[in-house]
C-alpha cells in the first residue's frame, strides 16, 4: 500500500486512523532524529509536546520513544500544552526544536506533526522538505526504532517537563498582569476544548479581576463548534457575554496559537481590527519602536500606524512561516496575519493567542476603554476599514482557466477606483487610489478560493467581493 506523507503549513496533517496512524507518526518521528543527527543538533534535545485530540498524548509518546531510541534526549510534555508554550520551552532549554501533535484549528477527526525550529518558530521549507524526503526510504526499509516509554525514562532519554512555570515567568516579565488583575474586569474565555484550557484563568487570577471559562474541560470531540476563534464560531461566546455582562471575551484555537476577541455587547472584533489594535497598543502604550510585519492579506491599517508613528512596515507572503523570519531579520515589533495569529518582540518570534489576551487587556486598562471603544479610537487614529473574507470551493480542473481570467482583469472590473498598485507574489492583489484593496489566492492544498477585501464602507467591500466572484465566474 502507498503511503503518502505531504509535510505542509506546520508539518503534516491528517485523518485519524485513516492516515494518521502509529505508525505513520513513527515514521516521522524517525525522519525527524535523522534529520537532527545529519545536521549536528541532536545534542541538543528535543521538545515533545501535544493538545488535547483524540489519542495525542499516546501519539506523543511514540514519538518520544522514537526520538528516544535514536539516542536522542527527550523532553516529553507532561500534560497537554499550548503550542506558544511550547515554542517559548524550545528557546528558553536551547532545544533543537519541538515536535507537537496537534492539528491546530482542525475538525475533530484530524491530528497533526508540527514541527518547531530551535527558535521556537515554524521549521523552515527546507527543515520540512529534508524530513519529508526521508520517509519513503524509511517506510520502505521499516527500520523505525523505538524503545518502550519506560526504559527511556529510566535511563534519562526521556525526560517528563513542565513548560508551564517559566512561561508565566516570562509572561510577566513582558506585560503588566498586576494591572490586569486590578483592573476589576468580567472576563469570559473560550478554550474551546483546546490546550490553551486554564491558562488565562491561571495567569490573570488573584486580584478583582474574574475569568469565567466556557469549554474548558478535556472534550476531544469539541462538541458543538469548531476549535477556530473566528466569528462564524464565537456565536457561544457572545451569547454568554450577554446573558452574564462580561466587559470582553477571548477565544484560543485548539493549540492556543491563535486569538479570537469578542466586545462588551457580544460582537466580535475580526482579525485586521485586533491586528491594528495590538500594534496600536505597542507604538501608543508601550512606547515602543520598531518594524511592523503584516502579510499580503492583512490590512493598511498598519501601514497608517506605520506611517503616524515613523516606523518601517514590511510585506510578506500568507503565513506566519513567513512573517517570523522577517521579524527576526528586523527585530520586529509585531508581526501578524489575518487568521488572528500574532507574535511580539521580546517573545519567540511565533503566534502566542495567550500573550496576545493579555496584550489587549493591558490596552483596555492603559486606555480605559471597552473593546467597543477601542474600536472608535483605532477609526478615529486610522480612519475606517471594513474587511471581509469569502472562501470558495471550485472544480480542481478549473484552476488554470480561473488563474487565466485574473490575470487577465483589468482595475475597472471590480471599481471605479483608479489603481495604484498590483501584486501577484501571493495570489492576485489590487490596491485602489482611496486604499481599497482586494485579493484573490488559491489555496496550495485543496479546490478552495479565498477572495479577501478592505475598504472604508461595509458597501464597498461587499461589491468588491461580488465583483471579483462574477469576473471569475464562482
Amino acid at each position: 500500500m502507498k503511503i503518502d506523507i505531504k509535510f505542509g503549513t506546520d508539518g503534516w496533517r491528517g485523518i485519524i486512523a485513516e492516515d494518521f496512524t502509529f505508525a505513520n507518526v513513527r515514521h516521522c518521528a524517525q525522519s525527524m532524529a535523522e534529520h537532527l543527527k545529519e545536521t549536528g543538533t541532536a545534542d541538543n534535545g528535543l521538545v515533545i509536546g501535544y493538545d488535547t485530540r483524540y489519542a495525542s498524548d499516546r501519539f506523543a509518546v511514540a514519538v518520544s520513544e522514537v526520538i528516544a531510541a535514536n539516542g536522542i534526549k527527550t523532553y516529553l510534555c507532561s500534560n497537554a500544552t499550548p503550542t506558544p508554550v511550547i515554542s517559548f520551552g524550545v528557546a528558553n532549554r536551547k532545544a533543537a526544536g519541538a515536535v507537537i501533535i496537534t492539528a491546530s484549528h482542525n475538525p475533530p477527526e484530524w491530528n497533526g506533526f508540527k514541527i518547531k525550529a530551535a527558535t521556537g518558530s515554524s521549521a523552515p521549507h527546507e527543515v520540512e522538505s529534508s524530513i519529508e524526503s526521508r520517509l519513503p526510504n524509511i517506510i520502505r526499509r521499516g527500520t523505525t526504532q523505538r524503545i518502550p516509554l519506560d526504559e527511556g525514562l529510566a535511563n534519562g532519554l526521556i525526560q517528563y517537563i513542565d513548560l508551564y512555570p517559566a512561561y508565566v515567568e516570562h509572561i510577566n516579565n513582558l506585560v503588566d498582569v498586576k494591572n490586569i488583575r486590578k483592573a476589576g474586569f468580567k472576563v469570559a474565555v473560550d478554550s474551546m476544548f483546546g490546550a490553551g484550557s486554564g491558562y488565562l484563568k491561571s495567569i490573570i487570577s488573584g486580584g478583582r479581576t474574574k475569568i469565567y471559562e466556557i469549554h474548558g474541560e478535556h472534550n476531544p470531540l469539541f462538541p458543538g463548534l469548531r476549535p477556530e476563534p473566528i466569528p462564524p464560531h464565537l456565536s457561544q461566546l457572545s451569547e454568554y457575554i450577554k446573558e452574564n455582562y462580561a466587559v470582553v471575551g477571548f477565544a484560543t484555537d485548539g493549540d492556543a496559537d491563535r486569538i479570537g476577541v469578542v466586545d462588551e455587547q457580544g460582537n466580535p472584533l475580526n482579525a485586521l481590527q485586533l491586528f491594528a489594535l495590538l500594534a496600536l497598543y505597542w507604538l501608543e502604550v508601550r512606547k515602543e519602536r520598531g518594524a511592523l510585519i503584516k502579510t499580503v492579506a492583512t490590512t493598511n491599517m498598519i501601514d497608517k500606524l506605520g506611517k503616524l508613528f515613523d516606523v518601517p512596515v514590511y510585506v510578506t507572503p500568507v503565513g506566519f512561516k513567513h512573517v517570523a523570519p522577517k521579524m527576526m531579520e528586523e527585530n520586529a515589533l509585531i508581526g501578524g496575519e489575518e487568521s488572528s495569529g500574532f507574535g511580539f518582540r521580546g517573545h519567540v518570534p511565533e503566534r502566542d493567542g495567550i500573550l496576545s489576551a493579555l496584550c489587549f487587556l493591558d490596552l483596555m486598562v492603559s486606555l480605559n476603554k471597552t473593546p467597543s471603544q477601542l474600536v472608535e479610537y483605532l477609526y478615529k487614529t486610522v480612519g475606517p476599514h471594513y474587511y471581509k473574507r469569502t472562501d470558495l470551493t471550485f472544480p480542481p480542473a478549473d484552476r488554470a482557466y480561473l488563474i487565466d481570467r485574473l490575470s487577465k482583469a483589468k482595475p475597472d472590473d471590480f471599481t471605479n477606483k483608479a489603481l495604484i498598485e498590483t501584486g501577484t507574489a501571493d495570489g492576485f492583489r489590487f490596491l485602489m487610489e482611496d486604499e481599497s484593496w482586494l485579493l484573490v489566492r488559491f489555496s496550495g492544498t485543496e479546490p478552495l478560493l479565498r477572495i479577501y477585501a478592505e475598504s472604508e464602507s461595509t458597501t464597498q467591500t461587499d461589491d468588491l467581493l461580488s465583483q471579483a466572484r462574477k469576473i471569475m465566474g464562482v
